[in-house]
């Protein structure tokens, strides 16, 4: 946060941020209250600055005592900014990817931008799909209900690559990776240099992983350390056997490196 408040004062160039708030992909971290209290109060240069907030996965949970967000857009209209946020929401990760109904919440004035844009751009939306999303889910607490059946597909899942990983590599130094407790991702941290090269033997000997550095600027991480693990849709043994194959992976390139050091 003391870069962005940094860069946004500076630059009037600057016009905005994106920001996954809550199990953010690939870190599976939430936001605290501090700093989505600095994001609603910080002085930017530009004056039609604006942080577009993405909360895709704000009921995705995978524990029974999840992740809580502060409200930014309630922040924002206390600190006198209640043009700053654009918050998104959609159910594309909650019924079907690509059939979901999405919404925005802003102020009158940029919702009052948006429509301008939108008459343009489309008739008007899906109204049969939002009827079957509005009777299927019917309220907060039907939404809440279905996504706790998606925990219990989800958590035997999560809870192998931790499995795996804590007794395959907790200890040796040569990998880190985070612990969510909402989303779909694990993030996974090599030593320097080291990611492609593990992803490259994992292909080669049949584990076809998210290209390392894939969620960063240019698909580049400028350490080449992170791969993104995505155990969602296999099974939970194919979870198992794949995680023994990456770790093994790890271990092997972990080694040269050291050793060529």
């Amino acid at each position: 946060m003391d870069q962005v408040e940094r860069l946004v004062a500076a630059d009037e160039l600057i016009k905005g941020i994106w920001c996954v708030p809550k199990y953010s992909n690939p870190t599976g971290i939430t936001f605290s209250a501090a700093v989505v209290e600095r994001l609603a109060r910080m002085r930017t240069a530009a004056p039609d600055f604006r942080i577009i907030w993405d909360n895709a996965y704000s009921v995705h949970h995978l524990s029974d005592t999840p992740d809580r967000l502060a409200n930014l857009f309630t922040a924002s209209n206390a600190a006198g900014n209640p043009d700053r946020v654009l918050l998104f929401g959609s159910t594309s990760k909650v019924s079907f990817a690509g059939a979901g109904v999405a919404a925005m919440a802003a102020s009158a004035t940029n919702i009052g931008h948006l429509r301008t844009g939108l008459a343009i751009q489309t008739i008007g939306p899906d109204k049969l799909n939002q009827l079957r999303h509005v009777r299927f889910f019917r309220d907060m607490a039907g939404i809440e209900a279905h996504m706790r059946k998606h925990a219990t597909i989800l958590r035997p899942k999560f809870a192998t690559v931790e499995e795996v990983l804590t007794r395959e590599l907790a200890g040796t130094g040569v990998a880190h990776w985070s612990r969510p407790r909402g989303g779909y991702f694990v993030s996974l941290d090599t030593l320097d240099g080291c990611a492609k090269a593990v992803v490259a033997m994992a292909a080669e000997a049949g584990v076809q992983l998210t290209g390392a550095g894939a969620t960063f600027p240019y698909g580049r991480h400028p350490r080449d350390r992170n791969i993104r693990i995505s155990p969602s849709m296999p099974s939970v043994n194919d979870i198992h056997q794949a995680m023994e194959l990456v770790a093994v992976c790890i271990q092997r390139v972990s080694v040269g490196t050291l050793l060529a050091a």
